[in-house]
């Protein structure tokens, strides 16, 4: 299967890269291993907030809605499965294989999305989406202002510890995770947040935080940080350059979207350091105009 433009990822970034190729009337595959990032929070019976007009609607709706409008334009084509074997072949095309395909592409767009490594735990991954999240900004507001605990696993729990007052009383558990100096723990003062060292035994009912020492705090959520992971291989097996940030490894990319490795573009979660669904969105939008640019020669 020979195409113009392959987009690597049908969630949120994609799927936006892929509405302003179809509206140039570019020839775009959109390949998707249904793997989205916030599929947890669906799960769980959970919404997406903070993206305009539509607050408070599942992460699912939200993507499905975006691909039956993109599935309106003629020259788009989907195909369900997950990339791999990517190279850049002799002619400086691109290949790849899926569902037991071999895809050609003159330019390509890595919307791949990342994984979640959370802190081991216990309990705190099954709450994953639930009642245990990583941005204040998505779910903080439904806590109501009530208890909100931070589950400490790198120093960006100093962050969290800074933000999260805004949202509701907050305690910081260290969990020998990370040990903050006298002027960070001096700003988490000033903050009102609370610090406890006694490391977590697991997470119990909805976010009940039992301690070590026998000790159980009752939170009305709980936030992390977590590690995170490009979800494909197909940026690495390209040769893209990558990016350390503060959460992981993301694809490096300039100001349009565009890679290391020329005709190739990547947006989303996997080319930021960290991001949300209106982000995402954005950075798909300037990708796929990108790469219509790049189509003219």
């Amino acid at each position: 299967m020979q195409i113009d433009i392959a987009i690597i990822g049908g969630s949120y970034a994609g799927l936006s890269a892929a509405l302003q190729l179809a509206r140039a009337r570019r020839q775009v595959l959109v390949v998707d291993a249904g793997q989205r990032r916030n599929r947890f929070v669906d799960a769980a019976g959970g919404s997406a907030h903070g993206f305009l007009t539509r607050d408070g609607s599942t992460p699912a709706s939200i993507a499905a809605e975006a691909k039956r409008q993109l599935m309106l334009y003629p020259t788009v084509r989907w195909l369900d499965g997950l990339a791999d074997e990517a190279r850049v072949e002799a002619d400086g095309r691109f290949s790849f294989d899926v569902a037991g395909h071999r895809v050609g592409a003159a330019h390509l767009i890595l919307a791949t999305g990342v994984r979640d490594e959370l802190p081991p735990v216990p309990g705190l991954a099954e709450r994953w989406g639930q009642s245990v999240f990583h941005c204040p900004y998505c779910h903080g507001y439904e806590l109501g202002g009530g208890p909100i605990g931070i589950v400490a696993a790198s120093p960006l729990a100093q962050h969290h510890g800074l933000m999260l007052p805004d949202w509701g009383p907050t305690t910081l558990f260290l969990n020998d995770a990370y040990v903050p100096t006298d002027e960070e723990r001096a700003a988490l003062a000033r903050r009102g947040t609370q610090i406890e060292p006694t490391p977590i035994a697991r997470i119990e009912g909805s976010a009940d935080v039992v301690l070590q020492d026998g000790r159980t705090l009752s939170m009305n959520g709980l936030f992390t940080q977590s590690r995170t992971h490009v979800s494909s291989p197909v940026a690495r097996q390209l040769g893209c350059a990558f990016e350390e940030g503060p959460m992981g490894l993301f694809v490096k990319v300039d100001a349009m979207q565009q890679t290391s490795v020329t005709n190739v573009f990547a947006c989303g979660d996997a080319a930021r350091m960290a991001g949300n669904v209106a982000l995402a969105v954005a950075d798909g939008a300037l990708a796929g105009v990108a790469a219509h640019r790049a189509t003219m020669g």
